[in-house]
């Protein structure tokens, strides 16, 4: 008994700490979907810009439609991780409620320590426990697989955007304008992939 007693209560800190993790990340993710709706509006001004260019903006234009593209995909795939951060944090929440009620049970244990219903009791909570740790386990091996499509992703976005920066070079008199605008996407997509390497080193997704 007081093995399931200690197993359970060891689960404590390493909960709270996973749910202070798992907040982080969902702050960070909730960032880079602000980021991505700035790509589309940025996108859909560029688009115009190079119709205005005409055929010197054409390459220009069909990239920046691309990059419109990526961010409603980008936003898609942030909508599914927020999705795993949502279950994440019920598997979390119910183990730090089972783990509160486990004070109880072991205040109880001091002073009946030998009662057989409060052995089953704790027997089935340390079952539930292990159920509840394979559970967050594979939402972590989801994240970790969702973040690193995210990544590849991102990394494609970032492609766009060199790619119209080269393209602005040819835009003749709105070459300078057409320069601006694709310097600000590489920065915005730099900035993604910089949150979403950050989000790759959190000890959550790590498994620390």
């Amino acid at each position: 008994m007081s093995t399931a007693l200690t197993t359970l209560a060891s689960k404590r800190p390493q909960a709270g700490a996973d749910l202070l993790r798992i907040v982080r990340i969902n702050e960070q993710i909730k960032r880079v979907v602000g980021v991505s709706f700035k790509i589309n509006i940025m996108a859909l001004n560029a688009i115009f810009l190079a119709k205005r260019a005409g055929t010197a903006a054409l390459g220009f234009g069909v990239l920046s439609n691309e990059l419109r593209v990526f961010s409603q995909d980008l936003r898609n795939c942030m909508d599914a991780l927020t999705g795993l951060i949502h279950d994440c944090v019920n598997e979390v929440s119910v183990v730090l409620q089972d783990t509160r009620q486990t004070r109880l049970l072991e205040q109880a244990a001091g002073l009946a320590p030998a009662q057989p219903a409060l052995i089953r009791v704790l027997h089935t909570r340390e079952q539930a426990g292990e159920e509840h740790a394979q559970r967050l386990s594979s939402l972590r091996r989801q994240l970790k697989r969702a973040l690193e499509d995210a990544f590849q992703m991102v990394e494609l976005g970032g492609v766009l955007a060199k790619s119209a920066k080269i393209e602005a070079a040819y835009g003749q008199s709105f070459a300078p304008a057409l320069a601006q605008v694709s310097g600000e996407f590489d920065g915005i997509v730099e900035e993604i992939r910089s949150s979403l390497e950050t989000l790759r080193r959190s000890a959550f997704v790590a498994g620390n």
